[in-house]
């Protein structure tokens, strides 16, 4: 009879055991596989932001320095065609002024 009992708690223990593992095992393959679902989507995420991203900041960069580059071009200009015309006038002034003076 004690024998008896032993084998039954023993088994009750194994039982139990086998019970709690396949819990745990399921309950750690579920999360692995979300967090293998999670990673794969995160990967994904990641791709399109760096998509999305160098698309919007290709097109903002080209616009600001377009913008930029539009100033200082404009500035650069300026001040070269006013050096040229200052240049170009006095000589032409002179050369005006030598004729019919």
């Amino acid at each position: 009879m004690y024998v008896c009992m032993h084998v039954y708690r023993s088994l009750d223990r194994s039982i139990y055991l086998s019970l709690y593992l396949s819990i745990y095992l399921s309950i750690y393959l579920s999360l692995s596989i979300y967090l293998s679902i999670y990673l794969s989507l995160s990967i994904s995420l990641s791709i399109y932001l760096s998509i999305y991203l160098s698309i919007y900041l290709s097109i903002y960069l080209s616009i600001y320095l377009s913008i930029y580059l539009s100033i200082y071009l404009s500035i650069y200009l300026s001040i070269y065609l006013s050096i040229y015309l200052s240049i170009y006038l006095s000589i032409y002034l002179s050369i005006y002024l030598s004729i019919y003076l």
